[in-house]
């Protein structure tokens, strides 16, 4: 493995063996309790997983089960109904059943990775082109995420700090710049400061070309026209749609219409 698929993988791992940990300790209360993911249990985000690592195994994660035509609202494309068959596949299982699976497919892909070319070209979830390393960032971004969807809803935070965060962090501070240009439509010059707190700590300031598309830039000196503080849970929440703006506390100074366009317009996930 080269460092940064080395990196990804210890990452990934330690997000799906810290979300098997908390799994275990559930009841069956638990399983059934929604998420912020539209349509999901805690169970069925366990099962999204599962379905994901089958098919990177190049197994059918739902064999024999055929989605219905209704009953799917959350599910917007063709892309959304085989994730969702791998979750409804096991609807009638138990959690126990669920999590032991888990368990099992982890330990399968694990083994597979060391077998992977670093740096083959492949397609990332955002549609742009990437490498096999690049991508296992991916996956870790998306199990930690789905984590803290469970975390959340059997009210045990945790994990906040964990590797999976430096991937997070890469994968959706990029698209800032199109939070700020495109869908809030902040003009020309214009600039927003975002500034997190821990435990992930960072701040990164977005800037209005003349041509009026937006970019990350190192000058964070200069007096922004928006300047938005909010702690990293708080962040990670909005830039993966997990909640609207006026569920989550933010510190906003500067232009108060923009800011509010900014932080309406801060979903980056699908």
């Amino acid at each position: 493995m080269t460092s940064l698929m080395a990196a990804n993988a210890a990452a990934f791992e330690q997000t799906v063996r810290s979300t098997i940990v908390l799994a275990g300790t559930f009841d069956p209360q638990d399983w059934k309790r929604p998420t912020d993911c539209p349509g999901w249990t805690v169970q069925d985000v366990l099962s999204h997983i599962i379905g994901i690592e089958l098919m990177l195994l190049g197994e059918d994660p739902a064999p024999g089960h055929t989605l219905a035509d209704d009953g799917f609202p959350h599910v917007r494309n063709e892309m959304g109904r085989m994730m969702e068959a791998a979750v409804d596949a096991r609807r009638s299982h138990s959690g126990d059943q669920v999590l032991a699976e888990l368990r099992e497919v982890l330990d399968r892909r694990l083994a597979m990775l060391p077998t992977v070319d670093p740096d083959e070209q492949t397609i990332a979830p955002n549609g742009r082109p990437t490498t096999q390393a690049g991508f296992l960032g991916f996956r870790a971004f998306d199990a930690w995420i789905h984590e803290q969807d469970v975390r959340r809803a059997v009210g045990r935070p945790g994990n906040l700090d964990a590797p999976a965060t430096v991937c997070t962090r890469r994968i959706m501070t990029p698209g800032l710049p199109i939070v700020v240009a495109k869908r809030a439509g902040a003009a020309p010059g214009r600039s927003v400061v975002f500034e997190v707190t821990g435990p992930v700590e960072f701040t990164e300031r977005v800037l209005v070309g003349g041509d009026g598309r937006a970019a990350l830039t190192d000058d964070l000196d200069a007096e922004p026209d928006v300047r938005l503080r909010m702690d990293w849970e708080t962040f990670v929440r909005l830039v993966a749609g997990r909640c609207a703006s006026t569920d989550v506390t933010v510190k906003a100074a500067g232009d108060a219409e923009l800011a509010e366009r900014v932080l309406a317009n801060m979903a980056l996930t699908p």
